[in-house]
Parts: C-alpha cells; structure tokens; sequence
C-alpha cells in the first residue's frame, strides 16, 4: 500500500527548495481534483503527483531526472505503474502516455506552475479571486513565465478532452482547496 506520509518524506528527503514543495503541492490539489471527478484513487493519484519531481533538485538534467527518481521508487517498492506516469510526464522519456493518470499528471504539471505564477502577480497574489480568463490572458504573453511552453499547456487540455478554459477552471478551483499549504490565500 502506498502511503501519503511515506511520500512527502521522500520528498523532503531530496527537496528543500520551499517552490519546489510548493509545485509538488500545486500538482498533487490539481491531480487529486481530477481523480475525484474521474472517479479514480485520490490517495494514488496523489502519491504519483507529490512525487513526479522529487528527484528534481538533486538531479535537474534530462539524463537523470526523472530517471534517478523511478530507481528509488522501483528499490522502495513502489509499483510499476506509478514510475510509469512518472517517466511519461517528461517528454524526453520516450514513454507515452497512455493511461487517465498519466495524461492528467502531464495537463496538470505545467498548468499548476503557471496558474501559481499567474496568481502570485495578481494585486491580491491569491487565487482565490483568479478567473480562467486572466490565465489565458497570461498565457498570451510571451515575457510572462517564459520557459512554460503555451502549446504544452493547450495540449495537456486536449489529451484530458477538455476545452483549455475549463481545464484552467478545474486547476484553479482544485488548487484553491488549497490555497494556504500552497501560500496562494494572498491578502483576501
């Protein structure tokens, strides 16, 4: 059995990074926001979306993340399944994805991370008052959050088979549940 616990030990194990725990937190909401409306194992899910880039401080390159990290998964046990979604959220893994989990960990691993930064330059920096239209509109602007491919996150969308607004609707409203763990409560 996999356990929540378990896996935000190993993730404070190999991140301290406060952004970085922060974006596994961002993906985890969003992830587990979908595995409720999927119908799917929200505890499951969840483990695979906190643990997506654990390795990723200590080992940020292509050739070993998030390689490194499937090794210490595969030696504690973890099933093969989860280092599969894992794999196939880089896209340089050669790994398709395939399976509801898989594309929804790729629609939600980008998207987190820009629906974080489109909240935090709001005047409030909160996202409980972020409309899907703001991000889009973010999203239209090529100096704003740069390394985020804009076509990663309209194809994240459309490998879920949801139009762009409502999969940015659905982070938002999955992240806000939220809002104080990721520090996205701001000033309302």
């Amino acid at each position: 059995m996999m356990n929540r616990d378990a896996a935000w030990a190993l993730l404070t194990e190999y991140t301290t990074s406060d952004s970085l725990l922060k974006h596994a937190l961002g993906v985890e909401a969003a992830v587990c926001g979908y595995a409720r409306r999927f119908g799917e194992s929200e505890g499951e899910w969840g483990i695979v979306a906190l643990l997506h880039g654990f390795d990723y401080e200590r080992w940020p390159s292509p050739d070993d993340h998030p390689f490194r990290g499937c090794e210490i998964l595969r030696e504690q046990g973890y099933p093969e399944w989860v280092m599969r979604a894992i794999l196939s959220h880089a896209e340089y893994s050669a790994v398709p994805r395939e399976s509801r989990l898989e594309k929804t960990l790729w629609a939600c691993d980008e998207m987190a991370g820009f629906v974080t930064a489109a909240s935090l330059v709001r005047p409030s920096k909160s996202i409980l008052d972020l409309e899907p239209a703001s991000v889009i509109k973010r999203m239209k602007d090529k100096a704003f959050a740069r390394a985020v491919k804009r076509d990663d996150l309209r194809r994240g969308a459309e490998e879920l088979g949801l139009p762009l607004d409502e999969h940015i609707g659905n982070v938002i409203v999955f992240m806000r549940e939220r809002a104080d763990v990721l520090g996205l409560r701001g000033a309302l």
